[in-house]
């Protein structure tokens, strides 16, 4: 184990099905106060526990400095876990096995939180919302995509957004934009739109992993908190995709759901400014959850006026 006052880490091993996982448990050093919430990264894919330009380290790392155990871990498949590769939809054992292998590590924790990106979000509200260790969940740029949502959000969101970039217009006045190509995108983007509403319309016996997303999340009695990014394709779909799917109505609008925009980031938060204000986003929004709720005694009842 590894220990620098603030963080102390050590390797988890742990199996599922078979095959041998591994995991790096970040837990708060003898000079931070432990809470009883632990934290579970699940990994967005394909990448493994480190993250992109050691995200899930500097993640995991911050919430033991404030006094969260986490563990982030490469599911089967990946990494240095053992196993056939599997997509997201196929990665409630390990999610349920790591999730004993966090309490098992720290037997004094009392509940769990689970913090993914992309489609290890999605994978967490179709299946952490099934476990009943699990108190909250936070979401950071959910994946929604499929051929046609991704077309209806690129009509709504990226080529308003071209037309403001002046690399755009310098192409054009030089001769060097490509007509063909580009009314090609967009008349394919513009189909892949309409399909998207067909698809909605068409819906029956709604077996969508989007669906299962909506259902899991209208289900759940924890808490969830929602990170967006402000500049981020998935991000943008996400909000165009629940705003307009039946499934998703009024979903997000429950008292359970917080949600923070971090204006300008990128998908993985890829700037410093960017992952500290989702780190401090998620700190601040745990901190909330664990204080104990105050209790406001009722007003004794009014009594007759004497004579």
């Amino acid at each position: 184990m590894a220990e620098t006052g603030l963080v102390a880490e050590r390797v988890v091993a742990f199996r599922c099905d078979g095959a041998s996982l591994w995991g790096i448990l970040s837990q708060p050093g003898s000079d931070v106060r432990a809470q009883q919430t632990g934290i579970l990264i699940l990994v967005g894919g394909p990448q493994y526990r480190v993250g992109s330009h050691r995200q899930f380290v500097l993640l995991a790392r911050a919430l033991a400095r404030g006094g969260y155990a986490t563990l982030r871990f490469d599911y089967r498949g990946m990494g240095d876990s053992e196993g056939e590769r599997r997509n997201f939809e196929a990665i409630e054992s390990d999610l349920s096995v790591a999730i004993d292998a966090l309490l098992t590590a720290c037997p004094t924790l009392r509940r769990v939180v689970v913090w993914g990106l992309c489609d290890a979000a999605s994978a967490a509200l179709m299946f952490a919302t099934r476990d009943p260790r699990v108190a909250a969940i936070v979401a950071a740029n959910p994946w929604v995509r499929s051929d046609a949502s991704l077309a209806a959000a690129t009509v709504k969101h990226y080529y308003g957004a071209r037309l403001l970039q002046a690399e755009f217009w310098t192409k054009l006045l030089r001769g060097r934009f490509d007509w063909h190509a580009s009314l090609t995108s967009v008349l394919a983007n513009l189909k892949g739109a309409a399909a998207l509403r067909q698809e909605r319309q068409a819906a029956v016996g709604d077996n969508r992993f989007q669906t299962a997303m909506a259902r899991g999340l209208a289900g759940f009695d924890g808490h969830l908190l929602l990170i967006l990014s402000g500049n981020d394709l998935t991000a943008q779909e996400f909000v165009q995709y629940t705003e307009s799917d039946a499934a998703w109505q009024g979903v997000l609008a429950d008292a359970k759901v917080a949600r923070i925009d971090i204006d300008d980031a990128d998908h993985t938060f890829s700037q410093r400014v960017w992952s500290v204000a989702a780190e401090r986003a998620t700190l601040e929004w745990l901190q909330a959850l664990d204080k104990p709720a105050v209790r406001v005694a009722s007003p004794p009842p009014a009594q007759p006026p004497t004579r």
